[in-house]
C-alpha cells in the first residue's frame, strides 16, 4: 500500500494543473476539484488505517535510496492530519463554489481560484508527509505562495495591505527555517529526519539547542504563537470567507504540526520543554484578551485562533503521552471548529451585511437555521459539556494535573480562565449579532420588506408620489429608480444583497423584521458545507473514546521514536 503515500500530494497537484487548462470552463473546473479532494479524502484515511496496522508507511521519492533521497512517510500522526485537512478543504470548497456561483464569481475568479487552492492542499499534505526538513521547507513555501494569491484575490486595497504585511512575515519565517537548515546540515550532515534523531543525540548541548531555537521560531511564527502573532488579526479577516475559514483551520496547525514533529522526534526532552509551557500560557491568556476586546466577528475569532494555539503547545511543552495525546485531539477539533464558525461568520456576513457586531442583530429570529450553525460550534470552542472542545481541554487539564510542576498548574489555571474567557466572547457575539433587536441598516430589516436574492433587487411600482427606495447592500449600495411593472433595479456588487423597500402610494412604517418576507436566502451549498462541518465536529465528541485511543497510540510512537526511524531505515540508520 506504500503506492498511496505520495498521492495526497500529487493529486492535488495534477488537478492544479487540469484546472489550468479549463480556464474559461468553470464547471469543469469545480467538478475536477471536487473529484481531485474527495479522492484525496478516501486515500488519507485509506493511509490512517493502515499505518495504524502496518506501522508507518514509507516512499522512497523517484527511487533514490534514504537518505539521498526524499522520503515521504506515513504514520499515524501524519495521516489523522491528512483526514482532517481533506475533510475541511473539501467542505470549504464546496461553500466557495455556493458563494462564487451566488455573486457571479467577482469574488473568487475560478479561472485563479481552483488551481491555487489545490496547490495549497498539495503543499499542506506536502508537509504533512515530509521525511526530511528541506521538503517540509518546500511544502510550506508550495502553501504560502499559494495562500499568498489566495489572501489577495479580488485586488482591494485593504487585502493587498493585508497580504503585504503577511508576505513579509512568511518570509522572515521562511528566512530563519532556511538558516535553521543550514545549520543543521552543517553539523549534522543530513536533513532526513530517521537519520537526525542519532545525530543530533550526539552533538553537544548547547548547539542543539541553537538548533532547536532556530527551528522553534520558525514554525512559531507559522503557527502564531505570542509574541509573534501580532500578523494575524490584520491578515485573514480581510480575505473571502471560504479563504479566510481554511487559512485559520488548517495553515497555523501545520506550524504546530512541524514543532509536535521536530520536539518528539529530534529534541525530545530538550531544555526548551519550559519555554514553551511558558509560551502557550501567554499564547493562551494574551490571545482571548485580545478576542474579549474585539467588535467585529472575524476579528474576534482570529484571536480565539491565536489563543487556542496555545492549548496545543501545552500538551507539547508537557512532553508526556498524556499531554501530547491530549493536544493532537485538540489539534483535530481545532481544525474543524474553527474552520467551521469562520464558515459560519461568512454567512452572517452575507445575511447582516456586515460582521462588525454594532451593525448585527436579530440574526436568531431572521434566520434561524444560521443561529443553529453558529451556536453549536461556539459552544464546542468554548469547551462546554460534552462537546469536543471540553474533552481535548478535560485531557490536557488532566496531564497538566498528573504532571505537577508549578508551570503545568500554572498551566490549568490559564487554560481554565482562556476557557471562561473564550465563553464570555462568545456569549456577547451571541447577545449583540442573534439575539438583541435588528440592527435598522441590516437587509430584510425596518422599511425593506422585500429583498432580492443574487445580483439584483425587484422595486416594486410605486403609487402616486411614491417612491421605490432600495437601502444600502453589503459591499455597495444599489440606486433607486422610478420601477415600472415588472422592472428591476440593479444592485451593487461585491457580494452584497440589495434590498428594495415595497411602496404602495407613500412612504411605509417600520414594521420591523420580517423574516418571512425577507428575500436574503443564503445559498444552499455555502449552508450544507457548513452544516457538514458542524456535523463533523459533533461527530468528534460521539467518536472521542476512539479518536483519543488513535491520538494516545501516535503519542506513543512519538515518544518512543523507534517505530519512525525503524520504518525509514529498517536496517538502522547509517
Amino acid at each position: 500500500m506504500t503506492w498511496l503515500v505520495p498521492l495526497p500530494v500529487v493529486m492535488p497537484l495534477l488537478g492544479a494543473a487540469l484546472t489550468l487548462l479549463l480556464v474559461g470552463r468553470p464547471r469543469a473546473q469545480r467538478w475536477v476539484s471536487l473529484t481531485v479532494l474527495t479522492a484525496t479524502v478516501a486515500v488519507a484515511a485509506t493511509l490512517l488505517f493502515r499505518s495504524s496496522v502496518d506501522g508507518p508507511l514509507v516512499v522512497e521519492v523517484g527511487g533514490w535510496v534514504a537518505p539521498l533521497g526524499i522520503v515521504l512517510v506515513a504514520d499515524q500522526l501524519a495521516a489523522l492530519m491528512l483526514v482532517v485537512s481533506a475533510a475541511v478543504t473539501l467542505c470549504v470548497l464546496v461553500y466557495s463554489i455556493g458563494q462564487g456561483t451566488a455573486d457571479g464569481n467577482e469574488e473568487t475568479p475560478l479561472s485563479v481560484y481552483h488551481p491555487t487552492y489545490l496547490v495549497l492542499t498539495a503543499g499542506v499534505c506536502n508537509a504533512f508527509l515530509s521525511g526530511d526538513l528541506f521538503n517540509l521547507y518546500v511544502g510550506f513555501e508550495i502553501l504560502l505562495v499559494a495562500s499568498y494569491v489566495l489572501l489577495t484575490l479580488g485586488s482591494t486595497e485593504t487585502r493587498i495591505r493585508a497580504g503585504t504585511t503577511y508576505v513579509v512575515v512568511s518570509l522572515l519565517s521562511s528566512l530563519i527555517f532556511l538558516v535553521a537548515i543550514g545549520l543543521v546540515y552543517a553539523a549534522t550532515g543530513t536533513l532526513n529526519l530517521a537519520q537526525l534523531v542519532d545525530r543530533l543525540d550526539a552533538l553537544p548541548d548547547d548547539l542543539r539547542l541553537v538548533l532547536q531555537g532556530m527551528l522553534l521560531l520558525a514554525f512559531g511564527i507559522k503557527a502564531a504563537v505570542f509574541p509573534l502573532s501580532a500578523w494575524l488579526p490584520d491578515s485573514y479577516p480581510t480575505a473571502p470567507a471560504p479563504v479566510t475559514a481554511v487559512f485559520a483551520g488548517l495553515l497555523t496547525k501545520v506550524g504546530v504540526y512541524a514543532i509536535i514533529r521536530t520536539e518528539t522526534l529530534l529534541f525530545p526532552g530538550g531544555r526548551t520543554a519550559d519555554l514553551l509551557l511558558v509560551v502557550a500560557a501567554l499564547t493562551m491568556v494574551v490571545g482571548i484578551l485580545g478576542a474579549v476586546a474585539q467588535s467585529d466577528v472575524k476579528r474576534l475569532l482570529s484571536f480565539t485562533l491565536i489563543s487556542h494555539i496555545g492549548y496545543m503547545l501545552f500538551g507539547v511543552g508537557l512532553s508526556t503521552a498524556l499531554g501530547l495525546s491530549a493536544a493532537i485531539f485538540y489539534v483535530v477539533h481545532h481544525i474543524t471548529i474553527q474552520t467551521t464558525l469562520f464558515l459560519a461568520a461568512g454567512l452572517v456576513e452575507r445575511r447582516g451585511g456586515s460582521t462588525a457586531l454594532d451593525r448585527l442583530g436579530g440574526l436568531a429570529r431572521l434566520s434561524p437555521l444560521l443561529a443553529v450553525l453558529f451556536f453549536l460550534p461556539a459552544l464546542n470552542l468554548a469547551g462546554i459539556p460534552p462537546f469536543s472542545g471540553f474533552l481535548g481541554k478535560l485531557g490536557l487539564v488532566q496531564a497538566g494535573v498528573a504532571d505537577g510542576s508549578p508551570l503545568a498548574w500554572t498551566l490549568v489555571v490559564g487554560g481554565l480562565l482562556t476557557s471562561l474567557l473564550t465563553l464570555y466572547a462568545i456569549a456577547r457575539v451571541w447577545n449583540l449579532a442573534f439575539w438583541r433587536a435588528p440592527h435598522p441598516d441590516m437587509p430584510g430589516v425596518g422599511d425593506t420588506a422585500r429583498t432580492a436574492t443574487g445580483d439584483t433587487a425587484r422595486a416594486a411600482r410605486p403609487g402616486p408620489g411614491g417612491t421605490a427606495q432600495v437601502a444600502r447592500a453589503a459591499g455597495g449600495t444599489a440606486p433607486a429608480a422610478d420601477a415600472g411593472p415588472g422592472s428591476t433595479v440593479p444592485a451593487a456588487h461585491g457580494g452584497g444583497t440589495a434590498v428594495a423597500a415595497r411602496v404602495d402610494g407613500a412612504e411605509q412604517p417600520d414594521r420591523g423584521p420580517d423574516p418571512e418576507a425577507s428575500g436574503v436566502v443564503l445559498p444552499r451549498l455555502m449552508i450544507g458545507s457548513t452544516a457538514a462541518l458542524v456535523a463533523l465536529g459533533l461527530a468528534l465528541t460521539v467518536v472521542a473514546g476512539p479518536l483519543f485511543d488513535v491520538s494516545t497510540d501516535v503519542a506513543e510512537d512519538l515518544l518512543r521514536r523507534t517505530p519512525y526511524v525503524e520504518a525509514v531505515f529498517p536496517d538502522g540508520a547509517p
